[in-house]
């Protein structure tokens, strides 16, 4: 995690900023007004056993917090795809966390599968907002997310509206929620298994 003191607090400005400058270019794409809490992050990744997969998809690495949280939960020989679209967030991303594990790609989670050479992702994490995103988007995302969850896996889901609910639903027989209501604002958490024959079709 961050360090603490000067240097932290340093740390942590330099990732609002970088992440208000993401929100104003691409503010459907971010779908939020302050970067998520490390406490929510942490409170999302608890509902999901990271210390035994190989693979992991990160959809929306932002600022790295979600990617920081996930590699130190994974073992040494896991593989970690970070998804993010913003050209300036993935560099920064991919210079601050220098982990032979992780793999930073400034590409639209939709084409995640392009990246995997055949292999299914044991947990995906993503930070989306679905409930801003085009309707073709966040559908393509949610059933690439079913095609390519393995066996027993499951895909972790911060909102800030239980607008996805439904159709999270809609694509997994089991949907279990939470809600961090430190973060700001309150985060609707959402850790999603065994995906329906068919996704959301």
């Amino acid at each position: 995690m961050s360090g603490s003191g000067e240097g932290g607090l340093r740390e942590d400005l330099t990732r609002r900023a970088l992440f208000l400058r993401s929100m104003l270019a691409r503010p459907r794409e971010v779908g939020a007004v302050w970067p998520t809490s490390r406490r929510a992050v942490r409170d999302l990744l608890d509902m999901a056993d990271l210390s035994g997969a190989r693979r992991v998809l990160e959809f929306g690495a932002g600022t790295g917090v979600y990617t920081q949280g996930i590699l130190g939960r994974i073992p040494p020989d896991a593989r970690l795809l970070a998804f993010e679209v913003d050209p300036g967030l993935a560099s920064s991303v991919e210079e601050k966390l220098r982990d032979p594990r992780l793999r930073v790609i400034c590409d639209s989670a939709e084409n995640a599968e392009a990246y995997m050479e055949g292999g299914k992702a044991d947990v995906i994490v993503s930070s989306l907002p679905f409930t801003t995103l085009p309707p073709g988007v966040r559908d393509g995302v949610l059933d690439l997310a079913c095609r390519v969850l393995a066996p027993g896996g499951v895909v972790l889901v911060l909102q800030y509206s239980p607008a996805v609910l439904p159709h999270l639903r809609r694509r997994f027989s089991r949907v279990r929620r939470r809600v961090s209501p430190l973060n700001l604002p309150p985060a609707f958490l959402y850790a999603c298994e065994d995906p329906r024959d068919g996704g959301g079709s």
